[in-house]
């Protein structure tokens, strides 16, 4: 029998044609319009707040705007509302990340075991953080810290029914405490997206380097504090990155449980009033460019943990 040619067949050497490799511009090509809308959408409007900043635009006074340079800057950090408002973000973001990492970190210890019902727990754990932001301030704000009808103190009442007192105290929480009422607000829906994070980290440390230090007699504190606090070194800083982002720009609470009253009045929240109550644009501008400078800032820091945690998952 004859054996067939080599040059014979579907896969013959004719057949074949050998792929030339694309041309950048033809890779990146699909891409422009998705660059050119983002372009549009996101960096025009940024570089108009830039240089609005730069300008005296208020609205009450028509026809006398004028290249200011870094005046708006300036008064930024000399006026005294504006300086407090600083000061008040600085104090929100740093309570309200502290107290979620380890309320969160807690919370990731525990559903890090397994019981029954782990899944429903977790569950509920998150749901917090998928509430609407508006919806949570309103429900922190009537239905929790009310002085009339409110959980916290209707529960003042029934622990002073219960030891025979009759005149419990019915504190009003938001005048009394305002800035911590917010904290405590921000904390309850934050804490579940610390708690992932840090769960994730928990579940990607080694389990056969917490076997052997049970095995030499290492306790559950031991192993806590030299292995499994070092290994969540790098989540514990992403989290507080990550979290730092959002809450610098947190407006929602501050205006729907105090309206920026009592000395709550954080950065995004003053550049609110400049702009819709004292329609000055170039100093709203300003101060808008400040937040988004220092986001950028975070977002970078945040950028750099995320791929050093990549580089160490790949190694």
């Amino acid at each position: 029998m004859d054996k067939a040619s080599p040059d014979a067949g579907p896969l013959s050497a004719p057949a074949r044609r050998v792929r030339r490799p694309r041309r950048p511009w033809a890779r990146r090509a699909p891409l422009l319009p998705a660059l050119l809308f983002m372009v549009v959408v996101t960096q025009l409007p940024f570089v108009a707040t830039v240089v609005i900043s730069f300008m005296d635009w208020n609205a009450l006074r028509p026809g006398e705007q004028g290249f200011t340079g870094f005046g708006n800057y300036a008064q930024v950090f000399s006026e005294p509302a504006l300086r407090s408002s600083v000061l008040t973000t600085v104090r929100l973001t740093v309570g309200v990340v502290l107290f979620s990492l380890v309320i969160g970190l807690g919370a990731a210890l525990l559903l890090d075991r397994r019981f029954r019902g782990r899944r429903v727990v977790r569950t509920m754990l998150i749901a917090p953080f998928l509430v609407v932001p508006v919806a949570a301030a309103l429900l922190w704000k009537h239905a929790l810290y009310n002085p009339e009808y409110g959980l916290l103190n209707g529960l003042l009442t029934w622990i002073w029914a219960l030891f025979g007192g009759q005149h419990p105290p019915q504190p009003d929480w938001i005048t009394q405490a305002p800035l911590a009422s917010i904290v405590v607000a921000l904390i309850w829906q934050w804490t579940p997206f610390m708690t992932l994070i840090l769960l994730a980290g928990l579940q990607s440390r080694s389990l056969e380097a917490v076997e052997a230090a049970r095995v030499d007699g290492a306790d559950a504190w031991q192993i806590f504090r030299y292995l499994t606090l070092p290994h969540l070194r790098r989540y514990l800083e992403l989290a507080a990155l990550l979290g730092s982002i959002y809450i610098v720009q947190n407006f929602d609470a501050v205006f729907t449980i105090t309206s920026g009253g009592l000395g709550t009045a954080n950065l995004p929240y003053t550049i609110y009033q400049s702009f819709y109550q004292a329609h000055d644009y170039g100093q709203a501008s300003a101060a808008g460019v400040i937040v988004l400078l220092g986001t950028i800032v975070i977002a970078v820091l945040a950028l750099r943990l995320v791929s050093t945690l990549l580089r160490q998952e790949q190694s």
